[in-house]
Order: structure tokens, then C-alpha cells, then sequence
């Protein structure tokens, strides 16, 4: 089942790369493993995922401690402040900082630690007020201000868009979080580069790729249904 399914995203992603006119290695998978016991985290491994997406702090350490040590962790749910000195030196890339109370922290913690830790500034394009994330408009300011942090570096961005029966109403999201980076990148801002676009998820991770996305979130794409219970 695992196997399949994995075969199908992985065939899926080929096809949207091929209509983007770009190759299959501009565009990384993150499998979202959260609610997920570790013995299917295992499978997945076993067929091949090395990078693996978690909402929890306490989750994701649990499985870090459990699984093979080659596996990079990215932490892509809201992050709170408190939290943050767990993770630190122990993940590729944090998905979703989104306050300068949270960069701050961020930079307090891998400070003492010694390391510098990579980050996505996320930002809500749709705007949507469930969300979290930074308004458009507000992100070159941010990005400006934290730029001088010493042990933070900015890979990206990264969006959450909005949960659509038709995954084309969310083109015109993933199109501007794009523009967006082209804008930074245009800055030249000392400490920050713009490569990574962390957008799109099992339900429309296809329209991101086409509009740019280098890396995509997918969990029931790959592992079925969340469950909740455990």
C-alpha cells in the first residue's frame, strides 16, 4: 500500500516537473509523517524517503531518537518560542517562522548551541485569518531585519495555501509566493538567499511544482489518512 502510493506522488511529481519544462531534482519531497507511528515511518524509509516532516516538537525528537540517523527532519508546523530549543541543532529546516519574537528565539538558541539553523519565513498569501504567517507585504521588512542574525540563515519561503476542491484556484497563491522570492532575491540582502519554495500539499502539490515549488509537503498523498486517536 505504502509502496503504491509513494510510486503514484513520485510519478506525479515526474509529470508535473515534465509540464514546468524542470527536472525531477529541482523539486524535494518531504513525506509528512505527523499522527504516524515509527514502524511506518520506517517503511518509508526502507523505500527510499531520507527526509521526513513533522508538526510536533516532541513528535518529531521521539522519531529522530527511533530512526536511522541519515534521515533530515524539518519542522513545518507552527513553532512556539518555548519549543525551540529542542529542535535547534537537531533539524534541516524549520518551515515556519513567522515573528521576530520567534527569530529572536531562534537566534538566542542556536547561539548557545553553536550552530546555525535554517529557516523559511512563512507567509500567508491568501491571507486567510485561520492562518498563520506573514502577510506579503510584511515579509521583505522582516527578512531585512533579521538578516543581521548570525546563527539564522534564510533558505526560502514557504505557504500554507488554502484547502480547495480545485487545486487550479490555488495557482494564483503559489505564482505570488514565487514573485515574491524573486523580489528578495533582487535585494541582495547579505545572509539570505530565496532558493527554496516550500509550497503545496497532497491536494495540489502538482500546481505548486508547475509554478515553482522546489519543495512540497505530502502526507495523505503518501500515508493515507491522519490518525488523530493515537
Amino acid at each position: 500500500m505504502l509502496k503504491q502510493q509513494l510510486e503514484e506522488v513520485e510519478k506525479k511529481i515526474q509529470g508535473a516537473c515534465e509540464r514546468a519544462k524542470r527536472t525531477r531534482d529541482e523539486v524535494a519531497l518531504i513525506a509528512v509523517s505527523k499522527t504516524k507511528p515509527v514502524a511506518v515511518l520506517q517503511e518509508a524509509y526502507d523505500l527510499g524517503i531520507r527526509v521526513f516532516g513533522e508538526n510536533k516538537v516532541q513528535e518529531l525528537t521521539e522519531k529522530q531518537e527511533a530512526l536511522p540517523n541519515d534521515i533530515q527532519w524539518h519542522m513545518i508546523g507552527h513553532l512556539q518560542t518555548n519549543k525551540v530549543k529542542y529542535i535547534v541543532d537537531k533539524v534541516a529546516l524549520i518551515h515556519s517562522v513567522d515573528s521576530l519574537k520567534l527569530a529572536k528565539t531562534i537566534e538566542k538558541e542556536s547561539a548557545k548551541k553553536n550552530c546555525v539553523t535554517h529557516i523559511l519565513i512563512e507567509v500567508n498569501v491568501a491571507e486567510e485569518e485561520s492562518k498563520f504567517g506573514l502577510k506579503m507585504m510584511e515579509v521583505i521588512p522582516f527578512i531585512e531585519k533579521i538578516a543581521l542574525f548570525k546563527h539564522i540563515k534564510v533558505d526560502g519561503l514557504m505557504t500554507i495555501a488554502p484547502f480547495v476542491d480545485n487545486p487550479e484556484d490555488n495557482r494564483s497563491v503559489f505564482a505570488n509566493l514565487q514573485k515574491l522570492s524573486v523580489d528578495i532575491e533582487k535585494k541582495n540582502i547579505d545572509n539570505v538567499n530565496v532558493s527554496i519554495l516550500s509550497m503545496g500539499m497532497t491536494n495540489d502539490y502538482e500546481v505548486a511544482i508547475e509554478e515553482g515549488a522546489t519543495m512540497v509537503r505530502v502526507g495523505t498523498g503518501i500515508f493515507g489518512a491522519r490518525n488523530y486517536t493515537a
